[in-house]
């Protein structure tokens, strides 16, 4: 059942009443007692999303996800190979003398 916003035209007085959707719009004011209230809009609730939630790859074509799959697996292959040569430099020994190092040495 959804909340309704009324104002009353006589005092201005405003206020929510909880309502099924089939009733009809209340016309006497609690404040005044006047048959003078109407129903505004109000800014309403907003939308809550429960759970994982969705994204938008969730509904993409077949040939976008035969194609995200080649790019994937083409990009994985090439990553390979660079933490490999990766691996060789680490296992050269570095230089420790050399001054590229940003932290300043304390005296």
């Amino acid at each position: 059942m959804p909340t309704y916003d009324y104002e009353c035209k006589n005092c201005h007085h405003t206020w929510e009443a909880f309502q099924s959707i089939k009733a009809p719009a209340l016309k006497k004011c609690p404040e005044c007692g006047k048959n003078q209230a109407r129903r505004v809009i109000g800014p309403g609730a907003g939308i809550i999303f429960k759970g994982s939630g969705f994204y938008i790859t969730d509904y993409r074509s077949d040939s976008y996800k035969k194609a995200a799959a080649a790019d994937s697996s083409s990009s994985s292959s090439g990553s390979e190979k660079s933490s490999s040569d990766s691996a060789k430099s680490e296992s050269k020994p570095s230089d420790t003398s050399s001054s590229s190092s940003s932290t300043p040495k304390k005296k």
